[in-house]
Protein backbone atom coordinates (compact mmCIF):
# COMPACT_ATOMS: atom_id res chain seq x y z
CA UNK A 1 0.00 0.00 0.00
CA UNK A 2 2.92 2.39 0.39
CA UNK A 3 3.83 5.24 2.70
CA UNK A 4 1.22 6.25 5.25
CA UNK A 5 -0.88 3.12 4.93
CA UNK A 6 -0.58 1.06 8.15
CA UNK A 7 -4.22 1.55 9.14
CA UNK A 8 -5.46 1.06 5.56
CA UNK A 9 -3.45 -2.14 5.21
CA UNK A 10 -4.82 -3.60 8.46
CA UNK A 11 -8.38 -2.65 7.48
CA UNK A 12 -7.91 -4.39 4.14
CA UNK A 13 -6.36 -7.51 5.70
CA UNK A 14 -9.33 -7.77 8.06
CA UNK A 15 -11.89 -7.06 5.30
CA UNK A 16 -10.44 -9.83 3.15
CA UNK A 17 -10.28 -12.29 6.05
CA UNK A 18 -6.51 -12.61 5.80
CA UNK A 19 -5.42 -11.97 9.39
CA UNK A 20 -6.22 -15.49 10.62
CA UNK A 21 -4.59 -17.27 7.62
CA UNK A 22 -1.45 -15.13 7.95
CA UNK A 23 -1.16 -15.83 11.66
CA UNK A 24 -1.93 -19.54 11.14
CA UNK A 25 0.86 -19.79 8.53
CA UNK A 26 3.33 -18.09 10.88
CA UNK A 27 2.25 -20.26 13.83
CA UNK A 28 2.53 -23.41 11.68
CA UNK A 29 6.19 -22.66 10.95
CA UNK A 30 5.78 -21.77 7.29
CA UNK A 31 8.56 -19.41 6.13
CA UNK A 32 7.14 -15.88 6.12
CA UNK A 33 8.69 -12.72 4.67
CA UNK A 34 7.46 -9.20 5.37
CA UNK A 35 8.89 -6.29 3.38
CA UNK A 36 8.69 -2.64 4.48
CA UNK A 37 5.08 -2.15 5.60
CA UNK A 38 4.94 -5.96 5.79
CA UNK A 39 7.54 -5.76 8.59
CA UNK A 40 5.63 -3.04 10.42
CA UNK A 41 2.28 -4.87 10.24
CA UNK A 42 3.78 -7.77 12.22
CA UNK A 43 3.96 -5.60 15.36
CA UNK A 44 1.43 -4.95 18.13
CA UNK A 45 0.79 -1.29 17.43
CA UNK A 46 1.66 1.56 15.09
CA UNK A 47 1.44 5.26 15.85
CA UNK A 48 1.11 6.26 12.20
CA UNK A 49 -1.74 8.81 12.03
CA UNK A 50 -3.15 7.70 15.38
CA UNK A 51 -2.84 4.42 17.25
CA UNK A 52 -3.63 1.25 15.30
CA UNK A 53 -3.41 -2.43 16.21
CA UNK A 54 -1.20 -4.60 14.03
CA UNK A 55 -1.00 -8.38 13.67
CA UNK A 56 0.73 -8.83 17.02
CA UNK A 57 3.13 -11.52 15.76
CA UNK A 58 6.04 -9.54 17.27
CA UNK A 59 5.75 -7.61 20.52
CA UNK A 60 6.62 -3.97 20.04
CA UNK A 61 5.63 -0.80 18.31
CA UNK A 62 6.05 1.22 15.13
CA UNK A 63 7.18 4.83 15.68
CA UNK A 64 7.97 7.84 13.47
CA UNK A 65 11.43 9.17 12.73
CA UNK A 66 12.12 12.61 14.14
CA UNK A 67 13.62 14.94 11.52
CA UNK A 68 16.87 16.64 12.42
CA UNK A 69 20.57 17.13 11.75
CA UNK A 70 20.34 16.45 8.02
CA UNK A 71 17.70 13.74 8.41
CA UNK A 72 14.63 14.17 6.27
CA UNK A 73 11.47 12.15 6.78
CA UNK A 74 10.82 9.90 4.98
CA UNK A 75 14.13 8.06 5.11
CA UNK A 76 14.59 7.45 1.41
CA UNK A 77 17.57 6.08 -0.45
CA UNK A 78 20.52 3.76 0.10
CA UNK A 79 21.74 2.95 3.59
CA UNK A 80 23.92 0.33 5.26
CA UNK A 81 23.09 -2.80 7.20
CA UNK A 82 24.96 -3.44 10.44
CA UNK A 83 24.70 -7.15 11.19
CA UNK A 84 23.83 -8.07 14.78
CA UNK A 85 23.60 -11.83 14.38
CA UNK A 86 23.78 -14.41 11.61
CA UNK A 87 20.45 -15.06 9.93
CA UNK A 88 19.76 -17.54 7.12
CA UNK A 89 18.27 -14.82 4.97
CA UNK A 90 21.49 -12.77 5.25
CA UNK A 91 23.84 -15.56 4.10
CA UNK A 92 26.47 -14.11 1.77
CA UNK A 93 25.69 -10.50 2.73
CA UNK A 94 28.80 -8.79 4.16
CA UNK A 95 28.70 -6.19 6.93
CA UNK A 96 27.99 -2.66 5.74
CA UNK A 97 26.25 -3.46 2.43
CA UNK A 98 23.76 -0.89 1.14
CA UNK A 99 20.04 -1.47 0.61
CA UNK A 100 17.21 0.74 -0.62
CA UNK A 101 14.88 2.24 2.02
CA UNK A 102 11.75 4.37 1.81
CA UNK A 103 9.84 4.79 5.09
CA UNK A 104 8.84 7.33 7.73
CA UNK A 105 8.28 4.84 10.56
CA UNK A 106 10.44 2.13 12.07
CA UNK A 107 9.87 -0.83 14.39
CA UNK A 108 10.95 -1.07 18.01
CA UNK A 109 10.78 -4.72 19.07
CA UNK A 110 10.27 -5.36 22.77
CA UNK A 111 12.73 -8.29 22.49
CA UNK A 112 15.91 -7.04 20.82
CA UNK A 113 16.87 -10.67 20.25
CA UNK A 114 14.71 -10.68 17.09
CA UNK A 115 16.92 -8.03 15.44
CA UNK A 116 19.25 -9.56 12.83
CA UNK A 117 20.50 -6.25 11.40
CA UNK A 118 20.21 -2.56 12.14
CA UNK A 119 20.58 0.62 10.16
CA UNK A 120 21.46 4.12 11.37
CA UNK A 121 19.26 7.05 10.50
CA UNK A 122 19.45 9.20 13.58
CA UNK A 123 18.73 6.31 15.90
CA UNK A 124 19.79 2.79 15.01
CA UNK A 125 16.69 0.87 14.05
CA UNK A 126 15.77 -2.72 13.24
CA UNK A 127 16.18 -3.16 9.49
CA UNK A 128 16.12 -7.00 9.43
CA UNK A 129 14.05 -9.10 11.80
CA UNK A 130 14.35 -12.85 12.27
CA UNK A 131 12.57 -15.17 14.68
CA UNK A 132 12.22 -18.85 13.80
CA UNK A 133 10.34 -18.94 10.47
CA UNK A 134 9.52 -15.22 10.52
CA UNK A 135 11.74 -12.90 8.44
CA UNK A 136 11.19 -9.24 7.61
CA UNK A 137 13.08 -6.29 6.17
CA UNK A 138 12.44 -2.56 6.44
CA UNK A 139 14.25 -2.00 3.15
CA UNK A 140 13.11 -3.19 -0.26
CA UNK A 141 15.25 -6.16 -1.36
CA UNK A 142 13.54 -6.13 -4.76
CA UNK A 143 14.97 -2.61 -5.32
CA UNK A 144 18.38 -3.34 -3.81
CA UNK A 145 20.23 -4.82 -6.77
CA UNK A 146 22.47 -7.89 -6.39
CA UNK A 147 22.43 -8.02 -2.58
CA UNK A 148 18.66 -7.64 -2.49
CA UNK A 149 18.27 -10.49 -4.96
CA UNK A 150 20.60 -12.60 -2.78
CA UNK A 151 18.31 -12.03 0.21
CA UNK A 152 15.25 -13.06 -1.80
CA UNK A 153 17.10 -16.13 -3.10
CA UNK A 154 18.14 -17.06 0.44
CA UNK A 155 14.54 -16.78 1.60
CA UNK A 156 13.22 -18.82 -1.34
CA UNK A 157 15.70 -21.60 -0.54
CA UNK A 158 14.81 -21.86 3.17
CA UNK A 159 13.68 -25.32 4.19
CA UNK A 160 10.02 -25.64 5.07
CA UNK A 161 10.02 -26.66 8.73
CA UNK A 162 6.30 -27.20 9.15
CA UNK A 163 5.58 -30.39 11.10
CA UNK A 164 4.21 -33.41 9.18
CA UNK A 165 4.80 -31.79 5.79
CA UNK A 166 4.15 -34.13 2.86
CA UNK A 167 6.65 -33.48 0.04
CA UNK A 168 5.11 -32.24 -3.23
CA UNK A 169 4.05 -35.13 -5.41
CA UNK A 170 4.20 -37.70 -2.58
CA UNK A 171 1.28 -40.01 -1.99
CA UNK A 172 -0.80 -39.28 1.09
Amino acid sequence: PGVGAFEDAMVELRRRGLVDPIMAAIDAGKPFLGICLGLQLLFDVSYEDGEHAGLGAIAGEVVRFVPGEGRKVPHMGWNQLHLRRPAPMLAGIPEGRHFYFVHSYYVVPRDEGVIAAETSYGPRFCSVLWRDNLFATQFHPEKSQRDGLQILKNFAELPDRRPNRTPAGAAT
